[in-house]
């Protein structure tokens, strides 16, 4: 069993991803923006706590991470919580997942949301200047290439940790659309496989961006030495934190 953390779990892949890992007996902690965004589901009673806080607010992220060290050390953080478009795109996105990675007690595993927008993403990381204003409306595509060459760097400075992308396809929740074409079910398998399979049973163990629990060729640069080195020291110096 388990203790696991979800961010941006009130709805859509999360909140599928807490009920699948509550149910499977896992202790569950849920992170949500407001308390408003619970007020429709029925979930309290099978999550360990909830945790509340805007990740598009630099103060409020560093509060969530301190609130979660409260708690433990966590086997797992599935950094679920995303936006696909407007102004706090880089902040909820990229620079949020950073700043729990940085400020948290080490979980075991880090599981951070990609997408296969992320292609399209543009790997010309020497523009990046996340306090920039007019970057505040930074692309979906971008913000995903950030956060999938995040977890890569993450896994070369970590060895002994895991971290890993996923792509959960586009599926049918608020942000996807209805008519999404993929599916809602297998869109949450692949994070929870990751976040709770024997170590043995996942290859690579580490680095790696997934669909379906298959790997997938990921963007060029998110791989590249250099290209993680810039986006770690701009995310620094962006948030003032850096990694330990």
């Amino acid at each position: 069993m388990s203790l696991l953390l979800v961010t941006g779990a009130s709805s859509g892949l999360g909140l599928e991803t807490v009920n699948a890992l509550a149910a499977a007996g896992h202790r569950i902690v849920l992170h949500a923006r407001n308390p408003d965004r619970l007020s429709r589901q029925n979930i309290r009673g099978r999550v360990e706590h909830v945790l509340f806080g805007d990740l598009g607010s630099l103060d409020e992220t560093v509060h969530l991470a301190k609130a979660a060290n409260d708690l433990g050390r966590f086997d797992a953080v599935i950094h679920n919580a995303g936006v696909l478009r407007g102004p706090d795109v880089l902040a909820v996105n990229v620079v949020a997942p950073y700043v729990l990675t940085a400020l948290m007690t080490p979980p075991s595993r880090s599981i951070f949301l990609s997408s296969s927008m992320h292609l399209s993403g543009s790997a010309d990381i020497n523009a990046l200047d996340f306090g920039r204003p007019a970057l505040r409306g930074s692309s979906y595509a971008d913000s995903k290439l950030y956060v999938t060459s995040l977890a890569m760097a993450l896994s070369t400075k970590y060895p002994e940790l895991m971290a890993h992308a996923v792509d959960p396809g586009w599926v049918p929740t608020r942000m996807g659309g209805s008519g999404a074409p993929d599916s809602l079910v297998e869109g949450h398998q692949t994070q929870e496989w990751l976040a709770t399979a024997e170590a043995e049973s996942i290859k690579p163990r580490s680095g790696a961006y997934w669909y379906h629990r298959q790997v997938q060729k990921a963007h060029r640069a998110a791989a590249d030495p250099g290209f993680q080195y810039v986006l770690l020291q701009k995310l620094e110096h962006h948030t003032g934190i850096a990694l330990p």
